[in-house]
């Protein structure tokens, strides 16, 4: 699932989506394949920024990078544990068939070419020059074999979920394999990559280990780095390879340092113990700044928060609590406030920045304009709680995760004002894994959904919280028929028309609540680069992109 936000993670079919990544994405997936193949944000999406200007590539070599993650991890498979910080961790040593550039381009990976014969019809064809990281080439059957175990949900509870709307992948030729469809689906081809849903590696390895990402077994790559060591919910150390068909690296070894505690992570850098740390807390900015040698970027994570309903679960089973939960979310003292204004109230799911990579921004807003929203208005909220099944208020425990403090703050507001309308919630922390592991239990009924996009489809979040499957259990007639037009519509305008419309028709019975739509902070010491720093740089090889700066 995803680590700074619910990213989660990626691009399935719109029709066809169960658990996944949350956190960057929790995650989910509106142009064209050929669009999306060459998909770069709109000139007017944020993009990095930085409080002090980036030195020159020396071209000197790095012993050492060490990397503060704001959570822990349990494993390094992203098949079995799929938050967005497996998923950072994951991209410096395994690759799909393709990869996403820092700024949402799709390119080539594993996959030196590839072709939509049709919406249902996906053709690669495999470099011959790829290796994994004990030197053994990357075959064919390693591909076919992979696939098989992605798609799985015994053996891969976290990637299944990508694969549901695959009929056969087949080897067609000495270094092809096609993937045909059951059904069509215009934004498949960002499955395959190490930002959706597929991690290489060799058949020999797996059936060598049998359980891949532990301390014991690591996981095997064609990246450009190794994993060398792990220590559950401590560290992993990974060391660069020789024979990557992308080339060398700079740095030599690279060290992850899992600390959710926002305090500690600050004084591990001031002590000069981590080098980048990524998702800096707003409320912490200013003594990141000053930091010395420390360099902060900025760029929109394309992240949705907000309020997930499952709507199995009483009494949000009822619309009426649900539009009473919505007038009491005071959404702009939230940006203005809890974030210090380093976000955007929420309209809808997607993004405007999302949006932009299939429409102009002037088009997505006005798209957005369109969908159902909730006011604050306490008077409201009230009118609507008298309506429903529970007119006196009731009691509703709330879990936020501790890799997002912001998260809770915004919390503790909105249930300030929920408790003068006879709601009481019980804000409570939780760490990441027993945070995710909440969502969509058939217990929670109140939820956090913190998203972060893997790729540039306009359908990726829309898809992973309204399609079926998906962790709300929400489930409408209009929604289903939207998505189903989404996913075969070749023509982006009228793609993501649909997909606004499906939006639209949700909010309308408020199946979740936006809050906000985020940006993210890095922390990077000034001695290193990152380059083509963007949205989307650390879900590819992203390590082969670092550099020793002037």
């Amino acid at each position: 699932m995803s680590p700074s936000p619910s990213h989660l993670l990626i691009v399935p079919d719109l029709t066809q989506l169960s658990r996944r990544s949350l956190l960057k994405g929790l995650l989910v997936g509106g142009a064209t394949v050929g669009a999306l193949a060459a998909c770069a944000p709109s000139s007017s999406s944020p993009t990095a920024t930085g409080t002090a200007a980036v030195g020159a590539d020396t071209g000197a070599e790095i012993d050492l990078v060490t990397i503060a993650l704001p959570g822990s991890l349990s494993s390094l498979d992203v098949n079995t544990e799929a938050g967005i910080l497996n998923y950072y961790v994951a991209a410096i040593a395994q690759e799909g068939l393709l990869q996403v550039e820092p700024d949402g381009t799709l390119t080539p990976a594993l996959a030196k070419a590839w072709n939509r014969v049709d919406a249902s019809t996906y053709v690669f064809t495999l470099r011959t020059d790829a290796t994994f990281a004990d030197g053994t080439p990357v075959t064919v059957e390693d591909v076919l074999y992979s696939i098989e175990k992605a798609r799985d949900p015994k053996v891969s509870p976290g990637t299944a979920w990508a694969w549901g709307g695959v009929d056969t992948v087949t080897q067609t030729g000495a270094d092809e394999i096609t993937i045909a469809l059951s059904a069509p689906n215009v934004a498949f081809e960002w499955n395959p990559t190490a930002a959706g849903a597929l991690f290489v590696t060799s058949k020999a390895f797996f059936e060598k280990v049998g359980t891949l990402g532990t301390a014991q077994s690591l996981i095997l790559g064609s990246g450009p780095y190794k994993a060398t060591a792990f220590v559950p919910d401590s560290y992993a150390e990974f060391e660069r390879v020789e024979t990557w068909w992308g080339g060398v690296p700079k740095v030599k070894k690279v060290r992850f340092e899992f600390i959710a505690d926002e305090n500690a992570r600050l004084l591990a850098r001031q002590s000069g113990d981590v080098d980048l740390a990524y998702s800096v807390p707003i409320g912490q900015l200013d003594q990141w700044r000053a930091v010395e040698g420390t360099r902060i970027e900025t760029v929109s994570d394309r992240s949705w928060a907000g309020i997930l309903f499952d709507v199995t679960v009483a009494p949000f089973d009822d619309a009426h609590v649900r539009t009473a939960i919505a007038h009491a979310c005071n959404r702009q003292n939230i940006v203005d406030g809890v974030l210090k204004g380093n976000g955007e109230v929420a309209l809808g799911l997607p993004a405007p920045s999302v949006l932009t990579t299939a429409v102009s921004e002037s088009a997505a807003r006005s798209l957005l304009a369109t969908i159902p929203q909730y006011d604050f208005d306490l008077d409201a909220a009230t009118a609507a709680l008298a309506k429903s099944s529970v007119p006196d208020g009731f009691t509703v425990e709330w879990t936020y995760p501790n890799s997002g403090p912001q998260l809770g703050r915004a919390a503790q507001a909105i249930a300030a004002d929920l408790a003068t309308i006879g709601i009481t919630v019980n804000v409570v922390e939780k760490p990441l894994e027993q945070w995710l592991a909440s969502i969509g239990d058939g217990v929670h009924g109140l939820s956090y959904m913190w998203y972060f996009p893997t790729t540039c489809d306009p359908g990726e979040l829309v898809g992973y919280l309204l399609g079926p499957g998906n962790p709300g259990k929400f489930t409408d007639d209009e929604v289903t028929a939207q998505l189903a037009s989404a996913n075969s519509e070749t023509d982006p305008t009228t793609r993501t028309t649909a997909i606004i419309a499906a939006n639209a028709a949700a909010a309308k019975q408020v199946a979740q609540i936006p809050l906000w739509w985020g940006v993210s902070s890095t922390a990077v010491d000034r001695s290193i680069g990152l380059k083509d720093y963007g949205s989307y740089f650390f879900v590819g090889p992203w390590g082969s992109r670092l550099y020793a700066a002037a």
